[in-house]
């Protein structure tokens, strides 16, 4: 296996492999660039964090919608044209969110970001499956190394770059960015469109279609459903991180608006770094091995978040849970597509519609019971949720099967 640090970048197929870097680095960019804007979208829209706590359930609402339908539409041509128009679309969404003069027009610039966010994800992890097919082995979690890189990047500046320019020159710079990234997104996409899973009951849309292209085998499709309430549980402090951390940085730490981001970046850098030697760790002590051990470590980053009392040890604890949670979700979705009895496709599908649903819908009840009890009882009480997919992790074992057989699906040759 090539170095994870180069592998996803080596040797044939480059090009195919830097398109989908960029797609999934895109994304997570205009993703970290959301959390410095939250609190400025509470402080100009008089908002309290129940009410954002609902804005957040409309964001996950509309990921959530545009899921299931961006997986029909792969299904029947490809997962290529699904991640240039969801791209194309995203480009817009921040700047209409800044721009919304209203609490309800807010909240449909939300709805739409949470579509095009959404259905992005759900099209490049597709295109970044049919990548790994072709070069015929494990390079998922570098992919999410980049769309991780792209949080931190979109965290880290975006509070600064608010600071200085203004809410709303940010999203204009992070519109600019992402169109002016389906140039090479474009030109160098893999086409895999003949590659696309062919069943009977494609034409029935979302997951129930879904479900019944999986019913004939009961076992596989309760493993693969299995494996989505853990990638949901996985996936609740990411989200957690994603939308509460400026929150919390704010109002619990007093720290100000150029700073608010840092927790998140702290979560993606790490996140980031250990998702690219993530292969290396899974090939010396298994997918089982490695999960149990990373949610160790998270559990451990959410008990010092939890109990902080400075600014410095909130961002060891935030960076602690990205080291933690970096290589669960790509194990899960690598397990997922290899059930035995399901396509790949068919597995992944849905593990990443509940998974999503973890990080896109979930967080909304972290506001309300943040408001109630307080963000560090919240976060404290997150470590029970890992505590509960400890148990389910020997399901993760499928991770560490073999490519050969999805090769000779796509009649790809692994690079060697």
């Amino acid at each position: 296996m090539a170095s994870p640090r180069f592998g996803i970048l080596s040797r044939a197929s480059t090009s195919t492999r830097t398109a989908a870097a960029i797609a999934f680095f895109v994304n997570g960019f205009v993703l970290g660039s959301w959390a410095p804007q939250v609190p400025v979208l509470a402080d100009r829209l008089a908002i309290s964090q129940s009410t954002l706590g609902l804005f957040v359930l409309v964001l996950g609402l509309g990921a959530m919608t545009a899921m299931p339908l961006i997986g029909a539409t792969i299904a029947k041509g490809g997962s290529r044209r699904p991640v240039l128009a969801t791209q194309a679309l995203l480009a817009f969404a921040l700047p209409l969110l800044a721009l919304a003069p209203t609490v309800p027009l807010a909240a449909l610039a939300i709805f739409f970001y949470g579509m095009t966010l959404g259905g992005m994800d759900v099209a490049m992890n597709a295109n970044a499956v049919a990548v790994e097919r072709r070069a015929g082995k494990a390079i998922m979690s570098s992919f999410h190394g980049f769309w991780s890189i792209g949080g931190f990047v979109g965290a880290g500046a975006g509070g600064a770059v608010i600071a200085a320019i203004g809410p709303v020159g940010h999203t204009l710079i992070v519109g600019g960015f992402t169109l002016a990234m389906l140039w090479p997104v474009w030109r160098n996409m893999l086409e895999d469109r003949q590659a696309a899973p062919i069943d009977d009951d494609r034409k029935t849309v979302g997951l129930a279609g879904l479900i019944a292209a999986a019913r004939r085998d009961r076992t596989a499709l309760a493993t693969a459903l299995a494996i989505g309430v853990f990638s949901l549980f996985a996936m609740v402090p990411e989200g957690a991180a994603i939308d509460w951390s400026a929150i919390y940085l704010r109002q619990d730490l007093n720290v100000d608006i150029a700073a608010s981001g840092f927790g998140f970046a702290a979560f993606s850098a790490t996140m980031a770094l250990f998702r690219f030697v993530g292969d290396r760790i899974r090939n010396r002590i298994g997918a089982v091995g490695t999960v149990r051990l990373s949610l160790l470590v998270a559990v451990a980053g959410l008990t010092l978040i939890g109990l902080a009392v400075n600014l410095p040890v909130v961002l060891a604890g935030f960076a602690l849970l990205g080291v933690g949670l970096s290589n669960i979700v790509p194990i899960a979705f690598s397990a997922a597509g290899n059930v035995d009895g399901l396509k790949p496709g068919i597995g992944i599908a849905i593990a990443t519609t509940f998974g999503y649903s973890g990080i896109l819908i979930a967080p909304a009840a972290i506001g309300v019971l943040a408001e109630r009890f307080g963000f560090p009882a919240v976060f404290l009480g997150m470590s029970t949720l890992l505590v509960v997919i400890l148990a389910m992790s020997a399901l993760m074992a499928g991770a560490d099967r073999r490519k050969h057989d999805q090769c000779q699906e796509t009649g790809a040759k692994p690079v060697p």
